[in-house]
C-alpha cells in the first residue's frame, strides 16, 4: 500500500496550491481518503475527507469555502485544491486512507481511524 503526496511548496498569502495523493495497493473505491495537516507545535487535524460510503465531502471549518477535495478514479488519485491560502495554513499535509465506513453521517476525522498514511508534503504560506 502506498500513498504519495505531492504539490506542496511556498506560496504567498492569497495564493493557491493543488496537492495530489497518488494511491496504490488497495481498492480505491472501498477506502475513504482524508487530508490531514500538522503545524509546528500542534496536533494533526483533519482538513478534508472524501467518504467512500456516499462520496460525500467534509471540510474543517477553518478551510470551508477555500479548499476543495476531489478524486480521479482512473488515476487512483485524490486532490486537495487550496485557494485563498493564509499563513495559518502552513503545515505538513498528509493524505491517509481509511477502511472504515464513512459517509456524511459518519465522517471519519480521527487519525486512529486511518490505516495508511503518506509521507507528507510541506505547505508554507508567507505573509
Amino acid at each position: 500500500v502506498q500513498l504519495v503526496e505531492s504539490g506542496g511548496g511556498l506560496v504567498q498569502t492569497g495564493g493557491s496550491l493543488r496537492l495530489s495523493c497518488a494511491t496504490s495497493g488497495f481498492s480505491f473505491d472501498d477506502f475513504t481518503i482524508g487530508w490531514f495537516r500538522q503545524a509546528p507545535g500542534k496536533e494533526r487535524e483533519a482538513v478534508s475527507v472524501l467518504s467512500s460510503g456516499d462520496g460525500s465531502t467534509y471540510y474543517a471549518d477553518s478551510v470551508k469555502g477555500r479548499f476543495t477535495i476531489s478524486s480521479e478514479k482512473a488515476k487512483k488519485t485524490v486532490y486537495l485544491q487550496m485557494n485563498s491560502l493564509k499563513p495559518e495554513d502552513t503545515a505538513i499535509y498528509y493524505c491517509a486512507a481509511s477502511g472504515y465506513y464513512s459517509s456524511s453521517y459518519f465522517v471519519r476525522t480521527r487519525e486512529s481511524e486511518y490505516d495508511y498514511w503518506g509521507q507528507g508534503t510541506q505547505v508554507t504560506v508567507s505573509s
